[in-house]
């Protein structure tokens, strides 16, 4: 790993806003879910929750993966093992939504832990996820059409979100909010990503990266990295 890739990446680290999410609620089109996280990846999200159908969950898991190996995704049964999950954290659960209760999502104080619930492309949040929910938010409109695609009101929310965070010193931090586990994971998946695979595939304990960003391991674990499969005899 360079010095330019791994000081990248320790930025990246100390700017993780680990008490603001997206909670993805059966948003099932691969491109609206990869370009969610990529928004949540730029404005420094660490991770994003998601309950999806159980006969699509392989295939939503598998594009939320490819999307952005930057931004962790967790997956929940149903929505109220969603929602509770969040509500133990001490997020408030903001479901856009038009309603005569919804606020003006620039209205909300996003410095609070937070989540924002967005709902399928269709039919919108469910009225379960509704119920759960602590203020309804709109992006105001004033054309003839009522909605934006998921993925651009995801972004325009998070991005104030970001704004408010940043104005109040959130991105200014010294140290990573993230603990040393979270923290080498990151550094070695991201700054060696050819040898993060092979070590997986190979089942090999991920070895520790030093304060220059370089691999500190044993020789029995480079061996087992150099090892070739051995080859299956034939009947």
């Amino acid at each position: 790993m360079s010095p330019e890739r791994y000081a990248r990446i320790r930025h990246m680290l100390t700017t993780r806003q680990i008490d603001l999410t997206v909670c993805l609620e059966q948003v099932h089109k691969p491109h609206n879910v990869s370009a969610i996280i990529r928004t949540a990846d730029a404005v420094g999200v660490h991770e994003v929750h998601a309950v999806w159908p159980h006969d699509r969950m392989k295939t939503q898991v598998a594009s939320a993966a490819g999307s952005n190996s930057w931004v962790q995704v967790k997956t929940h049964r149903d929505i109220g093992a969603a929602v509770d999950h969040l509500k133990q954290q001490g997020m408030q659960i903001l479901a856009t939504n038009l309603s005569d209760k919804a606020v003006d999502f620039r209205e909300i104080d996003y410095t609070r832990p937070t989540c924002v619930l967005l709902g399928q492309e269709k039919t919108g949040i469910t009225k379960e996820a509704l119920a759960l929910a602590d203020q309804d938010i709109i992006i105001p409109m004033i054309g003839m059409v009522q909605s934006l695609n998921v993925s651009v009101a995801s972004a325009l929310i998070l991005y104030e979100a970001q704004r408010q965070r940043q104005m109040a010193g959130f991105y200014n931090r010294e140290a990573s909010p993230l603990n040393n586990e979270e923290q080498q994971r990151f550094l070695f998946e991201g700054g060696y990503p050819v040898l993060a695979n092979v070590a997986k595939r190979k089942n090999l304990p991920r070895p520790h990266i030093d304060d220059q960003g370089q691999i500190v391991a044993d020789e029995d674990w480079w061996a087992a990295m150099q090892a070739l499969k051995p080859k299956k005899r034939e009947a």
